[in-house]
């Protein structure tokens, strides 16, 4: 695990494709929402760019959600929460998102509802381990 600039990186030994299928039956079996799966390298390849497999996943539940961002109006620019599933030059799979206590840092909420966002982390581990 690497943190870096209120960044989480985590190595997954699967594919791409393979990762965020695990990490959306994760994320189901959590009762969490998955709103939305961008294929940035999908994206590129249609107007005829070439970009190693990039995909995101757009996460979350409001039963977690809007506390934060009662507590905290501006959280509403990074929730729902993200996962950023990317191949890089050496064929190494990561997932990336946001340290939650570096989103506690920029919106200014208390430490105690942290919590609600720290469950993700460790779900991101457990599917990509």
């Amino acid at each position: 695990m690497l943190t870096r600039n209120g960044l989480i990186q985590v190595s997954s030994r699967f594919s791409v494709q393979e990762t965020v299928r695990r990490l959306q039956a994760a994320f189901a079996e959590k009762g969490l929402q998955v709103f939305a799966l961008i294929d940035h390298s999908g994206e590129a390849e249609k107007i005829g760019l070439k970009m190693p497999p990039t995909k995101l996943l757009i996460f979350g539940g409001p039963k977690a959600g809007t506390p934060l961002m009662l507590a905290a109006p501006s959280l509403a620019i990074d929730l729902p929460l993200k996962a950023l599933v990317a191949q890089n030059d050496e064929n190494k799979v990561t997932v990336t998102y946001n340290d939650p206590e570096y989103l506690r840092e920029r919106h200014a909420f208390s430490a105690e509802l942290t919590k609600n966002l720290a469950g993700a982390g460790a779900l991101i581990a457990k599917a990509v381990e």
